[in-house]
């Protein structure tokens, strides 16, 4: 099937950035550039000026897939990966059974394949059960279809395993991601340590317990030269520590996520559970460094941990509701507000969103370039849209930007040159 997409604004960041169109042949992207003409019998999208985009990749999703799926489902996911323009997207371990084996991971690649929406790739675990003891078959993870490997919310507190893990992960050209939170710094607590906590009365996690890994995890990084990435981070220390690192040589790229550059702790007060995520949102000093990590590239990625829970989970007590919440299908348009800012170049913004995340996981995806798979979003960049989240595709909707008026409106998403998404009626 060929398909050639006209008169959009192609952002391909590094490759083209200007008018053209897009050729699409046999889900492989045949040639960029304008004026371009496709055979007879071909699909035509006309874009309009609309933005035409690689399409994005997202590091850090949680599906629930295997053993939780009244939360989300892998079908339901990549639905609203989709519909979020999202193309790619990486599933942590943490299902149940714990994706620490090959059959785990196969079960996950199937059930994507199924869906027949997003690319998924799984990510392992780094030790088995993700109990921080032992390592998983990280070789059998990695031949399985494994893309990376993280404990996730159960970082390795052990420094000697997770050197281990590095070395493993070095040996199996695997990327290590860590959730970089010491557990005995944060034990108990559900949101920011500071003021706002103190006035509510509600135990904080310090910027400290997120600051301690980090700096744990760039030294083992530096002593074995594996790969690290740093999922979510979320303090001015974390950027600062990173933005050295980098300066050092050392092999660590990190992402940060919409909400943490968009919001902070003062959105708790109200007991609001829509506001609880695990790193929690920080102060406006560490919202600044966020944005300034973003501009300067200590940053590489964009990424949403789109972590889905049932309502009625989250309409429990502030301390007894769980961590995350929804991001697929708002992350494009929170980051298009930091165009809007100032703070990125439209073409920075979409590689934090394309190729940034592709290379720090070394996956071959998040480009227009001539024989890479045809994954494309088509989005109208000046569109404003209410977040309803009643129209979410995620079984769930637990989001704290129910409301809010933003920009950026995707209309199609392209999937190895099939469209999976158009935007329906209501959201054209």
């Amino acid at each position: 099937m060929t398909i050639l997409i006209k008169g959009g604004r192609v952002v391909d960041p590094g490759r083209f950035v200007g008018m053209g169109d897009v050729l699409i042949d046999n889900g492989k992207i045949a040639a960029v550039g304008p004026n371009l003409s496709a055979p007879g019998g071909s699909t035509t999208i006309q874009a309009n000026g609309q933005l035409v985009l690689p399409g994005f990749v997202d590091l850090h999703v949680h599906f629930r897939e295997p053993g939780f799926e009244y939360k989300e489902t892998i079908q339901s996911g990549s639905a609203a990966a989709v519909a979020g323009g999202f193309t790619a997207v990486c599933c942590m371990p943490n299902t149940n059974p714990i994706n620490d084996n090959q059959a785990v991971t196969e079960f996950m690649l199937e059930r994507g394949r199924l869906a027949g929406l997003a690319n998924v790739f799984p990510v392992g675990a780094v030790t088995k059960g993700s109990e921080g003891k032992e390592l998983a078959e990280i070789g059998d993870l990695r031949m399985s279809g494994c893309v990376a490997i993280s404990d996730d919310g159960k970082p390795v507190m052990n420094s000697l395993v997770m050197r281990r893990a590095m070395e493993y992960a070095r040996a199996f050209d695997l990327t290590v991601v860590d959730h970089c939170e010491d557990l005995h710094l944060a034990e108990g607590g559900c949101m920011n340590e500071g003021l706002v906590s103190t006035e509510l009365g509600l135990p904080g996690i310090p910027a400290a317990a997120e600051d301690v890994m980090v700096a744990r995890n760039l030294f083992l990084s530096e002593l074995t030269g594996a790969r690290l990435h740093l999922a979510h981070i979320s303090t001015a220390g974390s950027v600062r520590m990173v933005r050295e690192a980098k300066a050092r040589g050392i092999n660590v790229t990190a992402e940060a996520c919409p909400h943490h550059f968009t919001l902070t702790e003062e959105l708790v007060r109200g007991y609001n559970t829509h506001a609880k995520m695990n790193p929690p949102l920080r102060t406006w000093d560490d919202v600044h460094a966020i944005k300034e990590g973003l501009r300067d590239g200590t940053i590489d990625v964009i990424a949403t941990d789109h972590a889905p829970h049932a309502t009625q989970e989250k309409q429990q007590d502030f301390t007894e509701a769980p961590f995350g919440i929804v991001g697929l299908e708002t992350a494009f348009s929170l980051t298009l507000g930091l165009v809007e800012e100032g703070v990125l170049t439209l073409e920075q913004a979409v590689e934090k969103l394309t190729s940034g995340p592709a290379a720090a996981f070394g996956l071959k995806k998040g480009t227009l370039a001539i024989g890479a798979d045809a994954d494309v979003a088509i989005v109208d960049q000046h569109e404003q849209w209410e977040v309803d989240p009643s129209r979410f595709r995620s079984k769930s909707r637990n989001t704290p930007f129910a409301g809010w008026k933003v920009k950026g409106q995707v209309k199609k998403t392209i999937v190895g040159g099939r469209v999976v998404f158009e935007a329906g009626p209501a959201e054209q």
